[in-house]
C-alpha cells in the first residue's frame, strides 16, 4: 500500500439486476486508496482499481447507488462498525479473528503471500535463515500477523500503516526483507523503477490458519440483506463475463483462484 490519503468520497451511480437489497437503496463503500492495483487513487484524484471496477460491477448487478468513502487500514473495520459506511471493498482477507467483528460475502479473489528482499540476499525462510532480520510489514494485516506468530521472537518487525512506506523501508536498507500479498508487491514495487533490484524469495504462504479464505466484501455483523444482494451480484458478475474482463484489465492470470 501507498500514501496517506485524507478520508475523500466519490459518487457512483449505477443500475442493473438483482439482490435481496432494494433497487436504489444508497450504499457507501470504504476502500484504503493506497494499495495498488487493488485500489489506489491516480493524478486526478480518481479511485481506481480491481477493488474499484469490482465493487462497480457489484452495485451494477445489485441496482445500488453506491458512495465510495476513503479510509486509512487502521481504521477501517471501526469505521464500518461506527457506520461510516456499509461496506469494506479493500482486499480484505476473510479471517476467523476478522469475522468476530464484521460478517463478509463469498470470497471475490485469492492470492497468496510471498516474502520480498534485495536481489542476491541469500535469505532462507526458516527460523534461523532470517535470524536477526529485520521484515518490514503493514500493520494490522494477515501479513503481520503471520510474521509475529512464527517468527516474532526471531525477527525485528517494522509495522507501517501503509504497503508503501514497507516498500520504502526495504529500500533503504532499514529492513532486510518485507512480506505481503504476493500480486500487491508484483505491481505495486517489483514491476516499478522503485522496485528495481529486489525480488521474491520463497514460496508462495496461503495457510486459511492466517490468510484465511481470499478477500471478500466486509459488512456489519447482521447485515444479511446487503451481504445476500452482494453475492447475488458477485454470482451474477462471475457468470456473465463481467468479472472475467475485469480481471483481464488487471492481471495476465486468474486471480479469483480455486
Amino acid at each position: 500500500m501507498k500514501k496517506f490519503v485524507s478520508a475523500v468520497a466519490m459518487v457512483l451511480t449505477v443500475g442493473l439486476a438483482a439482490g435481496a437489497a432494494q433497487a436504489g437503496q444508497k450504499v457507501k463503500i470504504g476502500t484504503e486508496g493506497a494499495y495498488p492495483p487493488f485500489n489506489s487513487i491516480d493524478s486526478n484524484g480518481k479511485l481506481v482499481g480491481f477493488d474499484i471496477d469490482i465493487a462497480n460491477a457489484l452495485c451494477e448487478a445489485a441496482k445500488l447507488e453506491c458512495e465510495f468513502v476513503v479510509q486509512d487500514w487502521d481504521g477501517i473495520i471501526p469505521g464500518l462498525v461506527a457506520k461510516k459506511y456499509d461496506a469494506i471493498v479493500a482486499s480484505m482477507s476473510i479471517t476467523d479473528e476478522r469475522k468476530e467483528k464484521v460478517d463478509f460475502t463469498d470470497k471475490y479473489y485469492n492470492t497468496p503471500a510471498k516474502f520480498f528482499a534485495k536481489k542476491g540476499s541469500g535469505l532462507q525462510i526458516t527460523r534461523d535463515g532470517l535470524k536477526g532480520k529485520v521484515v518490514a510489514v503493514q500493520r494490522a494485516t494477515i501479513h503481520e500477523n503471520f510474521l509475529r506468530d512464527n517468527f516474532g521472537d526471531v525477527v525485528t518487525i517494522n509495522s507501517y500503516a501503509t504497503q508503501d512506506e514497507a516498500y520504502l523501508d526495504v529500500v533503504s536498507g532499514r529492513a532486510d526483507a518485507g512480506i505481503a500479498d504476493s500480486v500487491a508487491v508484483l505491481d505495486g514495487f517489483l514491476n516499478t523503477d522503485q522496485g528495481k533490484g529486489f525480488e521474491f524469495f520463497g514460496p508462495d504462504f496461503n495457510d486459511p490458519k492466517w490468510f484465511g479464505a481470499g478477500a471478500g466484501i466486509a459488512v456489519r455483523k447482521g447485515d444479511d440483506q446487503l451481504r445476500n444482494a452482494l453475492n447475488a451480484a458477485l454470482k451474477q458478475i462471475l457468470a456473465d463475463g463481467t468479472y472475467k474482463k475485469i480481471n483481464a484489465k488487471y492481471f495476465a492470470f486468474d486471480v479469483y483462484g480455486k
